[in-house]
């Protein structure tokens, strides 16, 4: 599997969910594992951005161990309490790093010459990061589109994925 297509599958382990007796078996830390492996393909020749995804990437795995042994516990009735607030936190931190790792390849697109490419993946990765924070607003109740953001957030990271996963084939 080629760089593009680690990364593509790092997220779909970041974000899907799939579920048994309450555990998700698509678990978070390897898909962000993934992701740092898939910019490591990309080449040291990089540059900054690419350096700073990558750190945002293993932080992320980081994080998200804390978030697979309950460290950030979000429901309803936790709302006022400092794991709530860390939880949030995490979703917009992942965002982020989603940001961060598709500005990374996008700095490496535009020098190859394939603008149409950056350009769509610099849109995908503005709509994961805008719309996943707004969903996030509305989970929180904050912002009244109920799931109207979290699916249009579950587009735009679908998108981004297929938009991958379509390079690592090419």
């Amino acid at each position: 599997m080629n760089a593009y297509g680690k990364i593509a599958t790092g997220f779909v382990f970041a974000f899907g969910s799939f579920n048994v007796n309450g555990f998700d078996l698509l678990l978070d830390p390897v898909g962000w594992g993934l992701c740092v492996s898939g910019l490591d393909g990309l080449g040291r020749s990089m540059g900054e951005a690419a350096y700073r995804a990558r750190s945002a990437a293993v932080l992320m795995v980081f994080v998200s161990i804390f978030e697979l042994l309950g460290f950030f516990t979000r429901s309803d009735e936790d709302e006022g309490r400092i794991s709530y607030v860390f939880g949030v936190l995490a979703s917009v931190a992942a965002f982020v790093t989603v940001w961060m790792v598709a500005g990374a390849i996008v700095e490496r697109l535009r020098p190859q010459g394939d603008l149409a490419g950056a350009a769509l993946l610099d849109v995908l990765r503005w709509a994961v990061l805008g719309l996943g924070t707004l969903a996030v607003l509305a989970g929180s109740g904050y912002v009244v589109l109920g799931q109207v953001a979290l699916i249009a957030w579950f587009a735009a990271i679908a998108a981004l994925v297929i938009v991958l996963y379509a390079w690592a084939r090419a």
